[in-house]
C-alpha cells in the first residue's frame, strides 16, 4: 500500500467564524464548516489492568492555523466524561505501574519525553489528581519517538542526528554553525537530496537508549546502521520493540547507501541494550520490506511483516515467524490474502492482532498463530489504533458518516461498545447522506466495488448531480471510513451525490486485484471507471450522468490527466490535485524511484515506452473539459511543475481554468487555513459548472 502517494490529505480546519458553540447548531446539512471543528480521537491506550483509557483528542486552533493535540484519560469501569490531563502533548505511554505515563510535550520549544504520576478514583470516579510532570529527557533536540521497556527501567528514543557526531550536543552545535553561516548552497554526491516535503541535511533518524528515571547521556544503540530509525517520513514506533526481559531491542532499518531511492530492502536488527554489540541482520535473506516487529510474550518467537517481491511499497505483507533459539522462519498466514498491518499480541502469545482493508471495510483481525486462521473480529466501519489488556481491547472506530470514537470490546471482538461521544452534538445537527455499497462487473469480468452517497435532503424522484471522485495511491481504497482527506459527506452537504470505484489497484480484495493496476495505469482501472459509472448510473436513478464532474488527487489526479485525453464524455468539469501530467518527467522528478520503477516495469530510460503508453501529455490536443488544477508548493513527490505544465496546456488551449497554488503546503494540505480555501474553491468550481444553464453561457 503507498500511503504516502495516496489522494489528498485535508487536515482540520475551521473558519473564524466558527468556534465551539457551534455543535449547539441548528439541523442543518454537512459542510466543511462542521468537518473541521470535529475532535479527532486517536492513539488509544489500555492501562495494564484494563480500567483506565489513555487517548489523544486533535482540535484546530484557527488563529494559530494549526491543529493541537491534547491527552485525555478515562475510567472505563464507569465511564464519565473524559478528563484532558495533558493540555498540549501526545503519545501517551502507560508505565507498568499503571498509576504513572510518559508522554511527549515541549519543553522550552523542544519536544522531550515527560513523567506524570495520578490518583484515580477516591471514591470519587476518575478524580484524576494529576501531579506536575516532570521531564526525563533533556536534550537540545527533538525527540522524534519513544517506547518504554517492559520493566519501566528505560526509554528507547529516537533523535535525528549528523552520524558522524559522537553525541547529540554535536549536533546541535553544528546545526547552530549552519544558521550563522551566510553561505546557503549545499553540495550533494548522493540521493535522496529531497524526500516529501524536506531537503536532505545530512541527518538520520538513529534510535538511542536512555534511563526512564530522569535525564541521562543517550546511548546510541543503531551505531554503523546507514539508514533511518525510524524511517522517512513517517515511521514511528511500530519499527522498533524491547524484548519481554528488556536485554534486547529490535528494530526494522533500510541501509541507504547509494540506492536508497530505488530500494525498499528493509531488514529486521536485533541489538543488545547495553550497546555491548553492533546491530545484528536478522532478515538478510529477504531482499523486499521485512517490518513491524514484535517479540512474543514469552520471549522466544520474533513476529514481524514482509513483503516478498524486491522493489514493492504494494506488495502483500505476510506476517511471519522467527524462532530466536534455532533462527528458523515460516509464514503464519500464507492463505491468507490480506496485507497484515503492525502487530499486537495477545497475553499468552497465542493469538496476533491486525487491521486491514477488507472488501470495502478496515476490521480488526485476530491472526490464530498456529494455524494461520484469520477472524474478523470488529468490521462495519475503520478501526484505527487498538490498544490490549488481559480481557479487554480498546479502540477507535469510525465509518462514512461518523468520525472516530473509543470502543471496547473483549479479545474475540464481543461485547463492542462506544465509550466516547466527541462529536456527538456535531454529528446531530448536521446531516448527512446515507451511502450503499454496489458491485459491477469490471475488467476481465471481475467483480469490482464501488459505493454511492446520497446527497443530504435527498428526495425520491428528484435528481442531483454528481461528485465521481477517484482514489490515490493507487494501492489503496475508498472505504466505509470518515476521512480528513475525500470526506463524501462534504459533497453530500452540498447537494451532490457522490459515486465512487475501488478500481483494479485497490486493496482489501486479493493481492492478485492489487497488483493489476502495476504497469497498466490507464487501462483496468479506466475501464472499471467507465464500467462502474455505467453501473451507477443504472443502478440509481436519482444521478444526474449529465452534471457530473470527476476528482482525484495524486493517482486519482494522473487519471484526472488521463480521462480528459481519453474519456471526457461525460464530465462538465475536471478537479486535478496534484497529479501526474508528464510520466517521463515524473521519474526525473520524484524522489522515490521504486515506485516508478515497479509501476512502469523499469527505469525511463532502459524501457522509455512503459512510460509513454499512458501519459497524459500524449493526449493535450483532446482536452476539452473545464479544469480546476491544484498543486503544493513543497510536493516532491509530485513537484508542482507537473500541475504548471497541465495549466499551461489548458490555458494555451482557450479551456476554462483556474490554478490554485499553495507555496506552502506539501502533497497534502496541512495548514487550516488553506484546506477552508480548498474546499471553498473545490465547491465553487463544481457549482458552476453543474449548474443547470452551465452549458449556455
Amino acid at each position: 500500500m503507498r500511503p504516502l502517494f495516496a489522494a489528498l490529505i485535508l487536515a482540520l480546519a475551521s473558519s473564524p467564524a466558527l468556534s465551539a458553540d457551534a455543535d449547539t447548531a441548528a439541523p442543518h446539512p454537512f459542510s466543511i464548516r462542521d468537518l473541521v471543528m470535529m475532535d479527532r480521537v486517536s492513539d488509544p491506550q489500555l492501562s495494564p489492568d484494563g480500567r483506565y483509557a489513555l487517548f489523544t483528542v486533535r482540535s484546530t486552533d484557527y488563529a494559530a492555523n494549526k491543529g493541537t493535540t491534547s491527552i485525555y484519560m478515562m475510567d472505563l469501569n464507569k465511564p464519565p466524561q473524559p478528563v484532558k490531563v495533558v493540555d498540549k502533548g501526545s503519545s501517551p505511554r502507560w508505565a507498568p505501574d499503571g498509576q504513572s505515563i510518559y508522554y511527549s510535550a515541549p519543553k522550552d520549544g523542544v519536544a522531550q519525553v515527560w513523567y506524570r504520576t495520578f490518583d484515580a478514583d477516591n471514591g470519587k470516579g476518575l478524580s484524576l489528581t494529576v501531579r506536575a510532570g516532570d521531564a526525563v529527557t533533556d536534550a537540545q533536540l527533538d525527540v522524534g519517538s519513544f517506547k518504554l521497556s517492559p520493566d519501566g527501567s528505560k526509554l528507547l528514543l529516537s533523535y535525528e542526528v549528523f552520524t558522524d557526531c559522537p553525541d547529540l550536543a554535536c549536533t546541535k552545535e553544528r546545526l547552530d554553525g549552519r544558521e550563522k553561516d551566510k553561505s546557503t548552497g549545499t553540495v550533494y554526491d548522493k540521493l535522496f537530496v529531497r524526500h516529501w516535503d524536506t531537503w536532505a541535511d545530512g541527518r538520520r533518524n538513529q534510535l538511542y537508549i536512555a534511563d526512564a528515571a530522569g535525564p541521562s547521556q543517550p546511548l546510541l544503540l543503531s551505531r554503523g546502521i546507514d539508514g533511518d530509525v525510524p524511517s522517512k517520513p513517517f515511521g514511528g514506533e511500530d519499527e522498533f520493540t524491547f524484548s519481554p526481559d528488556g536485554k534486547t531491542v529490535y528494530f526494522d532499518a533500510r541501509i541507504a547507501g547509494t540506492t536508497e531511492p530505488w530500494s525498499t530492502n528493509f531488514d529486521i536488527y536485533s541489538v543488545p541494550t547495553d550497546g555491548s554489540a553492533a546491530p545484528t541482520n536478522l532478515t538478510a535473506d529477504n531482499l523486499a520490506w521485512d517490518a513491524n516487529p514484535l517479540v512474543s510474550p514469552d520471549g522466544k518467537t520474533l513476529f514481524y511483516t514482509a513483503m516478498k517481491e524486491p522493489g514493492s511499497e504494494a506488495d502483500r505483507f505476510g506476517i511471519w515467524a522467527l524462532d530466536l533459539a534455532s533462527g528458523q522462519k515460516r509464514e503464519v498466514d500464507p492463505s491468507w490474502d490480506r496485507s497484515a498491518g503492525a502487530l499486537q499480541a495477545s497475553p499468552d502469545g497465542k493469538t496476533l492482532y491486525t487491521t486491514t482493508d477488507d472488501n470495502g471495510q478496515h476490521p480488526l483481525f485476530a491472526m490464530d498463530v498456529a494455524t494461520g486462521k484469520a477472524t474478523m473480529l470488529v468490521t462495519d466501519g475503520a478501526v484505527g489504533g487498538f490498544a490490549l489488556s488481559a480481557k479487554k481491547i480498546l479502540l477507535t472506530r469510525d465509518d462514512l458518516k461518523r468520525p472516530a470514537d473509543l470502543y471496547t470490546a473483549d479479545l474475540r471482538g464481543k461485547g463492542l461498545k462506544q465509550v466516547s461521544h466527541f462529536n456527538a452534538k456535531r454529528i446531530k445537527g448536521a446531516q448527512t447522506g446515507d451511502f450503499e455499497f454496489y458491485t459491477f462487473k469490471g475488467a476481465n469480468g471481475d467483480t469490482v466495488q464501488g459505493y454511492v452517497v446520497k446527497p443530504v435532503g435527498y428526495k425520491k424522484g428528484k435528481t442531483y448531480p454528481v461528485a465521481f471522485i477517484i482514489h490515490g495511491g493507487p494501492q489503496g481504497a475508498m472505504t466505509n471510513s470518515w476521512s480528513y482527506r475525500w470526506n463524501a459527506q462534504t459533497y453530500a452537504g452540498q447537494g451532490f451525490a457522490v459515486v465512487t470505484v475501488n478500481f483494479h489497484g485497490s486493496t482489501g480484495y486479493g493481492q492478485k486485484f492489487t497488483d493489476a493496476i502495476s504497469g497498466d495505469w490507464g487501462g483496468k482501472p479506466l475501464e472499471d471507471l467507465k464500467l462502474g459509472w455505467s453501473a451507477a448510473l443504472s443502478k440509481y436513478n436519482f444521478l444526474d450522468g449529465d452534471r457530473a464532474c470527476a476528482l482525484g488527487a495524486s493517482y486519482g489526479g494522473y487519471m484526472v490527466y488521463w480521462i480528459a485525453g481519453v474519456w471526457n464524455q461525460p464530465w462538465k468539469c475536471l478537479v486535478d490535485h496534484d497529479g501526474v501530467f508528464d510520466a517521463r518527467a515524473m521519474y526525473y522528478d520524484t524522489e522515490e524511484l521504486w515506485f516508478e520503477e515497479k509501476e512502469n516495469g523499469g527505469t525511463q530510460f532502459d524501457h522509455p515506452e512503459n512510460y509513454e503508453r499512458f501519459n497524459p501529455i500524449n493526449h493535450v490536443k483532446d482536452w476539452r473539459v473545464p479544469m480546476l488544477v491544484i498543486h503544493g508548493g513543497k510536493d516532491f513527490r509530485i513537484p508542482e511543475t507537473q500541475g504548471m505544465g497541465a495549466f499551461t496546456a489548458l490555458q494555451r488551449r482557450g479551456i476554462p481554468s483556474k490554478l490554485l497554488h499553495f507555496p506552502d503546503e506539501n502533497h497534502w494540505v496541512l495548514k487550516p487555513q488553506n484546506s477552508v480555501q480548498w474546499h471553498e474553491t473545490v465547491n465553487a468550481w463544481l457549482k458552476e459548472w453543474t449548474a443547470p444553464t452551465a452549458g449556455a453561457k
